[in-house]
């Protein structure tokens, strides 16, 4: 299954993977700083409708993470193992099959992140959807992002504010090694 490679500005969106730096809950890298934002077909087409909308209120996405090559999925597993907020590789992650993708909004004049009450990543249950523990404003811009993502045909993951998935993933689409693009995404080692 061929996956569609989304670049800086497409969508208008902004392109700021986590894991292909040292700030995310592993505090190291797992991507190399080039390897790309990629997504199914139906993932991509999903995203760009989102972007749409979500410049109509003047907003842009900030893509946090997109495709994970399975590889990584273990990579984050064996440091966190923790279902509540990570796929156990071996059950296969969406993120993992391209039909997945962790983003925020940005203001498109200042270029802001929103406050969405908790960071990216942050395994706790104020991550969750629907939490009354963050601020208002939080509260607000939450249901912002899940608004417009669940208009553009995106499913949501209850535990994380951030993720987003095809319906069905997991019985549509296969999990996909780092070998799928054609040149490692992966860090060395």
């Amino acid at each position: 299954m061929p996956l569609v490679r989304i670049h800086p500005g497409d969508f208008g969106a902004e392109i700021a993977l986590a894991y292909a730096t040292a700030d995310n809950f592993t505090g190291r890298a797992i991507y190399r700083a080039d390897a790309g934002c990629f997504l199914a077909p139906e993932a991509a087409e999903n995203l760009a409708r989102a972007a749409r909308q979500a410049a109509g209120l003047g907003y842009r996405l900030r893509i946090l993470d997109a495709f994970r090559p399975s590889e990584a999925q273990w990579v984050l597993w064996n440091h966190t193992p923790d279902p509540g907020f990570l796929a156990d590789p071996r059950r296969g992650s969406p993120h993992s099959m391209g039909a997945a993708v962790d983003l925020t909004l940005i203001e498109e004049d200042t270029g802001a992140v929103l406050d969405m009450g908790t960071p990216f990543d942050a395994f706790t249950p104020r991550s969750h959807h629907g939490t009354l523990e963050i601020p208002p404003e939080a509260q607000k811009n939450r249901l912002l992002l899940i608004g417009l993502m669940t208009t553009a045909g995106w499913d949501f993951f209850r535990n994380e504010w951030w993720h987003y998935q095809l319906f069905d993933a997991r019985a549509r689409f296969p999990v996909l090694s780092d070998a799928v693009l054609g040149a490692s995404a992966m860090m060395p080692g």
